[in-house]
């Protein structure tokens, strides 16, 4: 598509190679702006999870700027951070269009900022509408790049904060490419010329206080065009939200959010010296990128007899059902647990933010729910709009030995749900919601939080935290000494003295792995 076709990227006087300088007229024709949640697998590894499809909000077209133009940190709130991003513009409308077709329709890419105030983020439960809409808190800009002139694949986004860089990736690290976002996007509503996609932002985003100046810049190397720096310089607002309406309101859920990490959050003294000394055992310093990339490597019944080996027989949550196969999900635990029900406890206790949508409501990213209901199946003890809500959170997973209600709904969530059995009464029926983050019962086993979960369609398993490197690193070896078995026996090797092996095949063995096991049909005789 020549940029030209594009109504919106013909305001203003064409640059270098059809560039168009983004102004206040070209602001002006967007219809509307939609942005990714997730998308680089940078992000993705701070986030501690991978989504199977992209996910998407909405920003108010009142919310875009052009370069140079200031934003307020609305008074009273702490969070503004900034997330450098490609923004897509459309050139031409799109309805219904296949992944091979969608970047036809793309007129034009350009810098973006996607702006939030983290604060103000729990008031429209995970609809971004106050804390990602507010005035100037998506300029774009400063050139429009013609899509048709560009590679897509290999484009460069980087971002500066008082001419300090702390973000540089690449459009090769994403997790879906850009014309995967536009044709999906172009299944349900129609993509109109000059709509804005934001596709996301690489790791390194962070908070931003008054005084501060952003800087995103996209280019191209291949054809060596660039949008130029788009800059924010950032102002402190004087004028306090009405008392009519949600007030700022910080956890320290969303202080590790808007500054990307808990690690970050801490060295800049975000979190209080309480919250900061705890996180020494936290479960988020035990499960690093490395030990999950270990766990999620093995198969999960190595890493049960790596524990059986440690004397650890009862760690199998046992007789759920998957809401999703093919998966494998390793993450943290928190804990919730109901009580048998009893009229006057539910009434005291039931009723209102109670601990089953406290636990929902507070679940972090990577974090699994697990809740024990006494594999009780009687009653619901998870719907769609809970499950829904620990998604939007980033939950890893929720593991329940009760029931699930609104079982259908449950399992078209990209969140996977583990359950005893459905039913569709509700709560009240069975269970009174107790407590949360404490040592729990769950399918035969306990659970305490922190424990680190792994879950697939051989089974779940719980994991000590103070073991859980050196289980690891032992089911990985376990897991070479059976690729090694497999393939003696595959050559016709008989299994007596090879599984388990005798001091001859561990020698070979020893062999086989100096050797960068590319020795094999070896015979110990």
């Amino acid at each position: 598509m020549a940029l030209e076709q594009n109504p919106v990227a013909n305001t203003g006087e064409q640059g270098a190679a059809g560039t168009v300088p983004v102004d206040e007229s070209m602001i002006d024709a967007v219809g509307k702006v939609l942005a990714v949640h997730l998308s680089y697998a940078s992000r993705a590894a701070q986030r501690g999870r991978t989504p199977e499809h992209p996910s998407y909000f909405m920003k108010a077209a009142s919310s875009l700027s052009v370069s140079g133009t200031g934003v307020e940190r609305p008074a009273g709130t702490e969070a503004l951070a900034f997330e450098g991003e490609i923004a897509l513009v459309i050139g031409t409308t799109a309805r219904r269009v296949s992944p091979d077709q969608a970047w036809a329709h793309v007129g034009g890419v350009t810098a973006s900022n996607d702006l939030g105030v983290y604060d103000m983020k729990y008031a429209d439960k995970g609809s971004n509408v106050r804390s990602k809409s507010g005035d100037g808190f998506t300029p774009i800009g400063p050139a429009l790049l013609p899509a048709a002139s560009i590679d897509p694949s290999n484009l460069r986004i980087r971002t500066w904060v008082n001419d300090e860089l702390v973000q540089d990736d690449t459009t090769a690290g994403l997790i879906f490419d850009f014309a995967r976002m536009v044709a999906d996007l172009s299944q349900l509503m129609t993509l109109e010329p000059g709509d804005v996609i934001l596709t996301g932002t690489p790791a390194g985003s962070s908070v931003i206080v008054p005084g501060d100046t952003v800087e995103v810049e996209v280019d191209d190397p291949a054809s060596g065009l660039s949008t130029g720096r788009l800059s924010t310089p950032v102002t402190q607002g004087t004028t306090a939200m009405g008392s009519f309406g949600n007030q700022p309101r910080l956890s320290e859920t969303d202080l590790i959010d808007a500054y990307g990490s808990r690690e970050a959050a801490s060295t800049a003294g975000a979190l209080s010296p309480a919250a900061d000394d705890s996180t020494e055992q936290s479960p988020a310093v035990v499960l690093t990128d490395e030990l999950k990339a270990k766990l999620n490597a093995v198969a999960t019944a190595t890493i049960s007899a790596t524990l059986r080996k440690h004397g650890l027989n009862n760690v199998s949550i046992d007789g759920l059902h998957p809401t999703k196969t093919g998966r494998k999900v390793i993450g943290t635990a928190r804990t919730l647990r109901f009580v048998p029900n009893r009229e006057d406890l539910f009434k005291s206790h039931g009723g209102g933010f109670n601990a089953q949508k406290r636990a929902i409501d507070s679940v972090n990213e990577g974090e699994i729910l697990v809740m024990e209901a006494r594999g009780e199946k009687g009653s619901g003890t998870l719907g769609d709009i809970l499950g829904l809500r620990a998604q939007v959170r980033g939950a890893a997973a929720i593991i329940t030995d009760g029931g699930v209600r609104d079982l259908t709904a449950v399992s078209e969530l990209e969140i996977p749900a583990y359950y005893s059995g459905a039913h569709p009464a509700v709560l009240g029926r069975k269970h009174v919601p107790w407590d949360t983050d404490l040592t729990i019962a769950c399918g035969g086993t306990t659970v305490q939080p922190g424990d680190i979960i792994v879950a697939d369609d051989d089974g779940i398993l719980v994991i000590p935290p103070a073991l859980a490197e050196q289980v690891a690193d032992e089911a990985m070896e376990q897991e070479r000494k059976d690729e090694f078995t497999f393939e003696q026996v595959r050559q016709g090797h008989q299994v007596e003295g090879l599984f388990p092996m005798n001091a001859a095949w561990k020698s070979m063995y020893d062999a086989w792995i100096a050797s960068g096991g590319s020795t094999v049909g070896l015979d110990p005789k």
